[in-house]
């Protein structure tokens, strides 16, 4: 390949990227799909998005895009075609029906003009991964849907109301949009298995880690802490992130009210922030703080003692949450409170950063709590694993570089896959430039 090739990769190709969430959204999903973007426009690719107004995690509009219906912008060389559509306030089977069948309606109505080469959705969105299907078949170019969650099984076992019936049509839609598909990503090698069993050929998957998209902390730790009125003789539980049902948050408001001497911060927001406020009502330890600036996010995650991710007891193959991530950059001892058996325990086994805790077992989570407050030495180790864990699995160049080949293959139609990247050697993949 010349420097030039190797500098424009899709030389004038058009790649659209459907995906519900985008900049300025800086959790969750959103900076992947931005970041992935603009890669592929500062590569040269002509790239073009599809997506929502920006809602996440707060489930509200931002206000510089309310009342708007379409929305045009360039952002780093990436033309952002956003529309409009409803954000419940709160989670309900109906809720998120009415949510999905809005992105749908309008994206489909007012899709970006022209014609792509190929179509990348980002999905739990099963409205994005509709949308993509239907507008790679209208021009017969191929579709590559990247599950980072999945809405069947979310619905199932996230305890939504009316979850039962909803995981069930929620299914058939991911069935639609993955079948067709001309290989299937997925975040996590858990994620496999949920995804055959919707109908995929389990050599059309290809398994795409997501990578690290905040910078490492810079800040002192100690001013930090004044900063934010964390006394340094109490210790910091910090949950950062989306405050919704599946991550069953009430565990660290319970562990609250049995230790009055640990601080507990809830970092973020989400649909069920308020309930929990009302749960935390005169719990003097429970802090409530809006999700940080991108500039000082890993500033404030350093500052705490321990870092808390949950999820409930029914949470199994359906989610690895994203905020992993950048846990393991903050230097800071994991605790998670999740099923033995699911993604997310996998990926705090490999990174050697964290302890696990049976799920909603507030009394077992303060015990680790607790020891890890008071050992420095055995936390600092455990957390310094994570930065290093970061260096060597989840840096930004080599995430962005299996997107590239994913999307390479997919472009030159291969029937067979490159070595190292089928999804039956994930296992070769997470233990070398994988997770």
């Amino acid at each position: 390949m010349s420097a030039a090739e190797h500098q424009r990769p899709f030389g004038d190709r058009r790649i659209l990227v459907v995906s519900t969430n985008y900049a300025p959204e800086l959790t969750g999903i959103g900076p992947y799909a931005t970041q992935l973007a603009e890669h592929w426009a500062a590569s040269g690719t002509r790239t073009d998005v599809l997506t929502g107004m920006p809602h996440y995690p707060a489930w509200r509009v931002d206000e510089r895009y309310r009342g708007a219906w379409r929305r045009e912008e360039d952002r780093h060389g990436v033309r952002v075609h956003r529309r409009r559509h409803y954000v419940p306030h709160r989670q309900t089977a109906l809720r998120r029906a009415t949510f999905e069948a809005s992105v749908l309606v309008h994206g489909m109505l007012a899709p970006p003009p022209g014609r792509p080469d190929a179509v990348v959705s980002q999905m739990p969105s099963l409205a994005g991964g509709v949308i993509a299907a239907r507008l790679a078949r209208r021009h017969r170019v191929p579709h590559i849907p990247v599950v980072q969650d999945l809405m069947g099984a979310a619905a199932a076992q996230s305890g939504i109301r009316g979850g039962d019936r909803a995981a069930a049509v929620a299914a058939r839609v991911e069935r639609y949009a993955l079948r067709g598909a001309a290989l299937v990503g997925v975040i996590h090698e858990s994620f496999v298995e949920g995804v055959t069993t919707l109908g995929v050929d389990p050599g059309r998957i290809r398994v795409v880690p997501n990578w690290t998209h905040v910078a490492s902390p810079s800040g002192d730790r100690a001013t930090t802490r004044a900063r934010l009125g964390w006394p340094e003789d109490t210790p910091v539980l910090l949950h950062s992130g989306n405050m919704g049902l599946k991550q069953g948050l009430d565990v660290l408001v319970a562990l609250a009210r049995l230790a009055p001497d640990i601080k507990v911060v809830l970092m973020g927001d989400g649909n069920q922030r308020h309930l929990l406020r009302e749960q935390a009502a005169g719990l003097e330890n429970v802090e409530f703080l809006p999700p940080a600036e991108a500039e000082d996010f890993t500033d404030v995650l350093a500052a705490a003692d321990v870092l808390a991710v949950t999820q409930r007891a029914s949470v199994l193959d359906m989610s690895v949450p994203s905020k992993l991530t950048s846990y393991f950059v903050s230097g800071r001892p994991v605790v998670a409170s999740v099923a033995a058996e699911g993604g997310t325990a996998d990926e705090v086994r490999r990174s050697g950063a964290g302890v696990l805790v049976a799920p909603e077992d507030p009394a077992a989570l303060l015990t680790v709590v607790r020891t890890l407050a008071s050992d420095r030495t055995a936390a600092d180790t455990l957390g310094a694993n994570g930065p290093r864990y970061v260096e060597q699995h989840l840096g930004r160049q080599g995430g962005l570089a299996r997107f590239d080949a994913l999307l390479t293959e997919a472009l030159e139609g291969a029937g067979a896959a490159a070595p190292g990247t089928r999804a039956e050697r994930a296992g070769d993949i997470q233990g070398g430039e994988g997770r």
